[in-house]
């Protein structure tokens, strides 16, 4: 099945393969791969491969596959040596809600006990220069492996 992409969607011509990315998993529903403005070392992006702004704009199927893969993803990035004591997960479902691409996705973010991050910070207009791709991709490896290790080694 053919999925919906939207012109100009940076998640889009991920999803297509038209844009780079540090891909984590990439599957029939949903991709996941790490965020190029990170918050903190290890943050990544659940997104579905078809195009819907709002978490409502998609197939209830989706937003669980979403969810499911959000959820295992936080215990990996918990076992791929990152720093990372627990896990944000976070959605901002529209612009007044602070989404700034127009594509649902849920944000994985490793966070480590006294780091003193705060959500708050990250929604006052603050543009975070984009990561180093080897060091996204060395992230995205570590988390791939973890996931893979539990998983029981099943790709």
């Amino acid at each position: 099945m053919a999925a919906r992409a939207a012109s100009g969607c940076v998640f889009c011509a991920i999803a297509a393969g038209a844009a780079p990315a540090s891909l984590i998993v990439d599957d029939e529903a949903v991709l996941a791969f790490m965020d190029l403005r990170p918050w903190r070392r290890g943050h990544l992006l659940v997104t579905p491969r078809a195009h819907g702004q709002r978490l409502a704009d998609l197939p209830a199927a989706t937003v669980t596959a979403m969810f499911a893969l959000a959820t295992e993803l936080a215990g990996a990035v918990r076992a791929s040596g990152l720093p990372c004591d627990d896990v944000n997960l976070l959605i901002n479902d529209g612009p007044a809600a602070g989404q700034t691409v127009a594509h649902a996705h849920v944000h994985v973010v490793p966070r480590v006990g006294g780091d003193l991050w705060r959500v708050a910070t990250l929604l006052v207009g603050r543009v975070l220069p984009p990561a180093a791709r080897a060091r996204l991709d060395a992230d995205a490896t570590a988390i791939t492996a973890a996931l893979v290790r539990r998983r029981g080694g099943a790709g």
